[in-house]
């Protein structure tokens, strides 16, 4: 049954638009789509894997749907809209949660995980924005081209996620907020064809979504209404 769905709920992600959705909410039909097919945890981490962006597969695991998702949206479009100011920083929408990508170029000399001066200073604007929206979980991951070993680009990939993951910790950002996972080259964005291509898949990406207090005040709202 799952397996069923996982497929399902992939053909309507391509269908509706939503691994390109930018930064604007999905609308209640596409919200009825996740929620009709039974998306929840396994079936996202289903999708994620399927799709060969684990990214996506956590946000919508995560998804609440309905009304109660429909409050979450809201705040996370506001949260969106402040993150896209960060200059380096592609943010997207996606259902009930946010996805941002930093090109490593933004963040790390090339073959190194400390987090260069102008990355200190977008990670910091960034961190300032998730303390104001303190109730999400953040998921942080490290990804490569396919230059090197894939031992080398596993182990870069760690060490960049923790790298952010740290500095976020030093800002302030509680410990219980933040995962880390590692990739390598194993989810290329584009094919790794050209230097431009490679550039792009060299990246460290971001999932926020709701954790179970945001959840349980968006179900209180909706009581109030």
């Amino acid at each position: 049954m799952i397996k069923a769905n996982v497929r399902l709920i992939l053909a309507l992600l391509l269908t509706t638009g939503l691994f390109g959705a930018g930064c604007k909410s999905l609308n209640k039909a596409q919200k009825g789509v996740l929620i009709g097919a039974g998306a929840g945890g396994a079936v996202g981490a289903g999708v994620g894997k399927a799709a060969g962006n684990t990214i996506l597969g956590a946000i919508i695991g995560a998804t609440v749907g309905g009304v109660t998702g429909g409050v979450i949206g809201r705040t996370m479009d506001k949260e969106a809209s402040e993150i896209a100011q960060i200059p380096g920083a592609e943010v997207k929408r996606v259902g009930e949660g946010i996805n941002i990508t930093f090109e490593s170029g933004v963040l790390f000399s090339v073959n190194q995980a400390s987090l260069n001066q102008n990355a200190q200073t977008k990670i910091k604007e960034l961190a300032s924005i998730l303390n104001k929206y303190p109730d999400t979980y953040i998921l942080i991951e490290g990804h490569t081209d396919n230059t090197g070993t894939d031992s080398h680009n596993m182990t870069l990939s760690q060490q960049r996620a923790q790298a952010v993951s740290d500095f976020l910790k030093a800002q302030n950002i509680t410990a219980t907020r933040l995962k880390t996972a590692a990739y390598g080259e194993a989810q290329p964005k584009v094919p790794n064809d050209s230097e431009a291509n490679r550039s792009q898949n060299r990246r460290v990406e971001f999932a926020i979504y709701a954790n179970e207090k945001m959840v349980e005040k968006a179900k209180s709202e909706v009581g109030t209404q």
